[in-house]
């Protein structure tokens, strides 16, 4: 095809035409023949089905007379500025139909290499081979396979496909394939970390990767690679896969300590800060199917600092612990990652004393009928070692289970029980306190051993303890400082209090059935673990206090978007945390950018971007959202989640955001009632959630009668933990008045993004580059779908439509000054840029002055810099070109300055 552009004055744009005669010095503004922006007539690509180039030759000449009053001439913009920001699109009044061609860029030329979408590598480079109605027609590199896209499925490929650099937007091309093709180039040249903007994308290289200190801390901090770190107070938002996360928070958390603290020679504090991760990780951690070291928590680290620039301490916040996990996991995952290290890594005596066994012995006896109580049962109960580590030899065979060793690089069950006591130690634990959270952690294990069996022959319906199960209540009994006896009646039998007149009266015994009993068994084993969690992140804190805090540095650590064939409520309430820093995301990225530019004075328009804000009106809407509604069936006295769904989907039917099941594209999705599931259309992709157990997470209580019996126990410890966060007067009948996890959840993200709000902020988004977790591999579309969830295609629209890359005029100045003589170098900063721009012949469209700074298109100052170094010869004829447009400039205001003398007389 021969595409010619007719320059045309009005409205700055070049109509296109398009010649597919054998003639090619015929003109196509006389053949009168109506053209797309693919080169075919409207009608023709529609009818014709020979795609041969004589047959649409053949049906352009029959049909151009009668078409030619129904199609619309389209115009290109003539400059690469403009092109770029094209959307095109052909309509014509029989068929209405729109055909997009290269998102963001002009049509292509048949033989033009592209990236098209690929299932397992993402994106694969392919040459066009021909343009039909519905897309194009593609042979792929290296192999010439016909392969046959889509318009939106095919995406711009830079000129040399092997360039990499370390800022996606100083490529000429900003597509979610390019992006995909710079990370993989520079992950497989052992670069982790990439940037879009402003914006870090990590990749995880599974294995240790140490910082390197090539200069002192005082030059790496003007650093301009260490600039996030210039704006304090600031926080650093890393969300994505756990194992990038964990990497990205330790090289924040200890970054940050080691940049400001340049000063202090007390290194304890340090220490205490950066220490206090493996406590966090054992206790918060666990294998779950996409990962081995997966965060089932979020936390908000603190780090401060004084007037002088030492630290002067940190404070952890902690948000939703998925406490679900403690008691049941779903195959192939594991519980927290504590109690493989504690059978792993304890000394026999310490194994010996808390009655511990294989991991694979924690499970139901074979005599009984399988149930949800054990807590290691359903999961994975083998060890993990790194793979260079000695810790299988080191571990007695009597404590290995059938389930052979599992190797990764960051978990280690026997290492990491031995950094972990260390750990415990420097957060200020003693002895005692240390055998408390080992005691607590094997109480919590054998509570799991106890099963019930309904007494058939009593009326009152109610159960007991399963004779092969009263060894594992006298080791719970005994690990958690109660009576073994206690602990029987208060698991088969909730105490309720009646009252008159406001006045208690008669404690009454209300039997259980067995799954009641193990509904509060499992609840107290919950309770417990979640309340030493918390106390060790008090600990934690109270380690490392500061009375005075000028500044500080916060590193923010959330899951990313989760979805798996069955979402619960932990995955709806990750989601919901997402939705939120996403909103947070858009409104400071893109608010920001177009303050910017109105303070410099661009005149761009104003940055569209898709709003989530009615998704998290779906959560937080008061009286009808989600949150609220859960709520309100749980204070029903028969909580029921087909209720709960019913309302959902009743009070919101007018809400996109929220369908039912049977409108998901996943088969057992659709197999869902409507009363059974919410499909949510999340801003990274619609999530099914089956809301069976909805209500009783969301509840999380504790029979009233089972808290008291923890009272009772002989560890002051354990009584606290409990005493602490309740009183009596919170007591009526049978449950504790706690709040709910979903409102206390969002009362601590509304408290979060206000804290963010008032702070710098830099986003780093965390990527696992395979599925098989082992190093230096990558999956393309692994990756993509990461990127995807990550919200990261909007950003590059951003950077595309906008100016990613500035600089000041000084630094410009700095930079280049030393490549020309004195006399140029000697100019004003302003005066110098606009001197170089104009010698350069730069489009102007491709960069905007502003008061302060110069703004460039995405990938132009790649450009700019590669002509500003190049040879002496090349600089001569620039000089040269620079002086000539200063004495027009020069004379130019003369001139003015003469008509305004004359106009004034």
């Amino acid at each position: 095809m021969l595409r010619t552009l007719d320059k045309r004055q009005k409205g700055g744009t070049a109509e296109v035409s398009n010649s597919t005669s054998t003639n090619m010095n015929q003109d196509p503004k006389k053949s009168g023949k109506p053209m797309t922006a693919t080169g075919n007539p409207p009608q023709a690509v529609k009818d014709a089905p020979d795609k041969s180039l004589n047959a649409r030759q053949q049906t352009t000449k029959n049909r151009t007379s009668r078409d030619a009053g129904k199609s619309e001439s389209v115009k290109f913009p003539t400059t690469p500025g403009q092109e770029a920001n094209a959307f095109m699109s052909i309509e014509n009044s029989s068929n209405r139909k729109k055909l997009v061609v290269l998102k963001n860029e002009a049509p292509p030329d048949y033989g033009r290499e592209v990236w098209i979408t690929d299932p397992i590598e993402g994106f694969r480079a392919a040459r066009i081979v021909d343009i039909s109605k519905t897309g194009f027609s593609l042979a792929l590199l290296g192999t010439d396979e016909p392969v046959s896209r889509r318009y939106e499925e095919v995406f711009s490929r830079e000129e040399d496909p092997k360039k990499s650099v370390e800022d996606t937007c100083a490529l000429l091309h900003l597509n979610e394939a390019t992006l995909l093709n710079n990370c993989r180039l520079r992950y497989m040249n052992g670069k982790i970390y990439t940037y879009v903007a402003n914006i870090l994308i990590s990749i995880n290289p599974y294995q240790l990767i140490h910082l390197k200190k090539s200069r002192s801390t005082a030059e790496n901090r003007w650093d301009k690679k260490n600039h996030t770190f210039m704006q304090l107070p600031i926080s650093h938002i890393v969300r994505g896969r756990q194992s990038p996360r964990k990497l990205c928070y330790n090289t924040y958390a200890k970054t940050g300590v080691e940049m400001y603290d340049t000063f202090s020679s007390d290194y304890s504090k340090k220490s205490e800060i950066i220490s206090a991760n493996p406590i966090l990780e054992a206790f918060g951690n666990a294998k779950t199917l996409r990962n081995n070291n997966s965060s089932r928590f979020g936390k908000f680290v603190q780090i401060h600092f004084a007037n002088n620039g030492t630290v002067a301490g940190g404070f952890i916040s902690h948000y939703l612990l998925e406490t679900s996990r403690v008691c049941r996991q779903s195959p192939g995952e594991r519980n927290y990652h504590i109690f493989y290290q504690l059978i792993a890594g304890s000394s026999p005596d310490l194994y010996k004393r808390l009655k511990l066994d294989k991991p694979d012995c924690f499970t139901v006896s074979v005599q009984l009928v399988p149930s949800q109580c054990s807590y290691l049962k359903n999961g994975f109960t083998g060890f993990f070692a790194n793979f260079d580590s000695q810790s299988p030899s080191k571990i007695l065979k009597n404590r290995l289970g059938n389930t052979s060793f599992s190797y990764d690089s960051m978990v280690d069950d026997f290492n990491g029980f031995q950094r972990l006591e260390a750990a415990l130690k420097m957060s200020g634990l003693n002895e005692q306190e240390i055998m408390f959270v080992w005691s607590t952690i094997a109480g919590v294990l054998h509570l799991g051993n106890v099963e019930f069996e309904d007494i058939v022959d009593d009326s009152k319906g109610g159960c007991k303890i399963a004779k092969n199960c009263e060894e594992a209540v006298m080791h719970s009994a005994a690990l958690l400082g109660l009576q073994a006896i206690e602990l029987k009646l208060g698991l088969c039998a909730r105490i309720m209090q009646t009252t008159k007149v406001g006045l208690r009266g008669t404690l009454i015994r209300v039997p259980l059935k067995s799954h009641e009993a193990s509904a509060g068994r499992d609840a107290l084993a919950k309770a417990i673990y979640s309340k030493l969690f918390d106390w060790l992140v008090l600990r934690i804190n109270q380690s490392i206090p500061f009375d005075k805090s000028t500044n500080f540095v916060g590193v923010l650590d959330v899951a990313g978007f989760e979805y798996y064939a069955v979402n619960s409520f932990e995955q709806f309430c990750i989601n919901y945390c997402n939705e939120k820093l996403q909103h947070f995301f858009n409104e400071r990225i893109l608010k920001e950018e177009q303050n910017l530019y109105e303070k410099e004075g661009l005149n761009i328009g104003r940055i569209e971007f898709i709003d989530n804000t009615d998704c998290i009106e779906l959560f937080e809407t008061k009286g009808k959202g989600l949150l609220d509604l859960l709520d309100e069936e749980a204070r029903l006295p028969t909580p029921m989640f087909r209720n709960f769904t019913k309302r959902a989907h009743g009070e919101n039917r007018k809400n996109f955001r929220l369908d039912t099941p049977r409108k998901s594209k996943v088969k057992i999705h659709r197999e869902m009632r409507d009363d059974e599931g919410l499909l949510i259309r999340h801003y990274a992709g619609s999530v099914c959630y089956e809301t069976r157990n909805f209500v009783e997470k969301n509840n999380d209580q504790l029979y009233n009668s089972l808290e008291i019996l923890i009272e009772q126990s002989t560890f002051p410890l354990l009584v606290s933990l409990f005493t602490s966060s309740s009183s009596g007067a919170n007591r009526t009948n049978n449950k504790l008045k706690t709040q709910s996890v979903g409102s206390k959840f969002k009362l601590q993200l509304s408290a979060l993004i206000e804290k963010l709000q008032s702070t710098g902020t830099h986003f780093v988004r965390c990527i696992k580059p395979n599925n098989r977790m082992i190093p230096w591999h990558f999956e393309g579309s692994v990756v993509l779908t990461q990127l995807q969830c990550a919200g990261m295609a909007s950003v590059l629209k951003l950077m595309q439509n906008g100016f990613p890359s500035r600089t000041p005029f000084g630094m410009l100045y700095s930079s280049y000054q030393s490549n020309l003589p004195p006399k140029l170098a000697s100019m004003e900063p302003r005066l110098f840029s606009k001197c170089l721009f104009r010698a350069l012949g730069l489009d102007q469209h491709d960069f905007q002055f502003g008061l302060t700074r110069v703004f460039f298109k995405a990938g132009k100052f790649s450009e700019f810099d590669r002509m500003m170094r190049q040879d002496p010869e090349s600089i001569k004829s620039l000089i040269t070109r620079v002086n000539y447009w200063l004495v027009k400039g020069r004379w130019k205001q003369a001139q003015y300055a003469v008509w305004s003398v004359i106009k004034s007389l």
